[in-house]
């Protein structure tokens, strides 16, 4: 208990206000000069500067007061980053075509799953049926000419055909063996193998593929509709490659290296439910701000992630082990921050604490006065008390 101030006066003096200051009390109030339990008033003023704060049960109860005790927790210093999540180029495909077609079938639906290669739709060209043409008739020709060339070399060869024939030869043979590759290498950009391409099975149709498997993020065609050539008809986005770009600023890029762990929560949900790991820094500052974007990997495969989502991320610097409670049990009065320790039958002493590092709603506490680590501390319901105590002092000094 905190002893009050005493004030000394001659002997006489003294006897005399001791006599008065228990005589008045017991003329006004009797009732208060006998044996018995102090009233609340004494008891108010006898804790006068105290910083224990009793409770009864039924406000033990309607609080929902809880006690926990202090855990030996691996805490990290962390630096909070704002970022987002993208996707790299190779996992993020605008599908379009190079030669324009009356769509005859689309088979697909946005969101769905697809292969690399399942076909996305399907379209009708005249000009794609007349390269089928060119590329038979292409390889025919050569054939022909090869057979000429070969003739005219042994003829050559016997001095029978003069050499201005044979280069003749060659040079047909050459101009035609290349117009076949060009077709050829145009009917590969339609999906179309001309090593199977047979006179009796050319049709007007080629399909569109899927360039990556992933999902079906966009479809901008519909049946019957004329498709336009370098137009994006899908879009195909590939999620397992998710990662995230973080701005760092310039004050603490120093403190950021490859490899450390950051974890992470999208505006939907709080930071923590997934982590990732650094593997790249950029080397320049970005254009629009003084600040450096960072690379890391999604540890896990985000399902419910998606690129473009915006998040807010903290990346671990240092790790600590030390004494921790949850945040709810750590209470601020200006300055100051509080705890408090169960000291009897539901009676707690408010302990000034130092706090350290934070995370995932723990937070480092270093006791200033002696706390035992298995004391039972408050940690639902300390702003409660914290309320009860001031209110106790304000009282008290009117």
């Amino acid at each position: 208990m905190n002893t009050l101030p005493f004030t000394s006066f001659p002997s006489g003096h003294l006897r005399l206000r001791h006599a008065l200051a228990v005589l008045v009390p017991c003329l006004l109030i009797p009732a208060a000069c006998g044996p018995g339990k102090p009233s609340p008033e004494d008891e108010q003023h006898q804790h006068e500067g105290s910083t224990e704060v009793a409770l009864t049960a039924e406000q033990v109860q309607a609080i929902g007061l809880l006690t926990g005790t202090m855990e030996k927790r691996a805490l990290s210093t962390s630096l909070k980053a704002n970022g987002r999540l993208v996707l790299p180029p190779d996992k993020n495909a605008e599908v379009s075509v190079l030669a324009g077609g009356l769509v005859r079938d689309v088979p697909v639906r946005e969101g769905q799953r697809v292969a690399q290669g399942q076909v996305l739709a399907t379209l009708e060209n005249l000009e794609f049926l007349q390269l089928q043409q060119d590329y038979l008739e292409a390889s025919a020709n050569l054939k022909v000419l090869a057979a000429d060339l070969k003739r005219q070399q042994e003829l050559h060869g016997e001095q029978i055909s003069a050499t201005k024939t044979l280069e003749r030869a060659q040079a047909d043979h050459a101009i035609m063996q290349a117009r076949q590759a060009g077709i050829a290498a145009k009917l590969r950009l339609f999906g179309i193998d001309p090593a199977h391409l047979l006179a009796d099975q050319l049709s007007p149709s080629f399909s569109v593929r899927a360039p990556i498997a992933g999902n079906l993020q966009r479809i901008a065609v519909t049946t019957g509709q004329y498709a336009e050539p370098n137009r994006p008809l899908f879009t195909v986005v590939d999620n397992s490659a998710l990662h995230i770009d973080l701005n760092i600023f310039e004050q603490d890029v120093a403190r950021v290296k490859v490899g450390q762990q950051v974890i992470f929560g999208h505006a939907g949900e709080p930071i923590g439910h997934h982590t990732a790991t650094i593997y790249a820094m950029n080397k320049a500052f970005e254009s629009d701000q003084q600040a450096v974007l960072v690379h890391a990997k999604l540890d896990d495969d985000g399902e419910e992630l998606y690129a473009g989502m915006y998040i807010e991320a903290l990346i671990t610097i240092d790790d600590t082990s030390a004494w921790s409670l949850p945040d709810g049990a750590i209470v601020n009065n200006g300055d100051e921050h509080y705890i408090f320790v169960e000291h009897g039958p539901d009676t707690f002493r408010q302990v000034p604490v130092a706090t350290g590092a934070s995370e995932l709603g723990y937070t480092e506490v270093r006791p200033l006065h002696p706390v035992d680590t298995t004391a039972r501390i408050v940690v639902k319901g300390a702003y409660y008390l914290l309320s009860e105590l001031n209110k106790g002092s304000m009282e008290h000094a009117h």
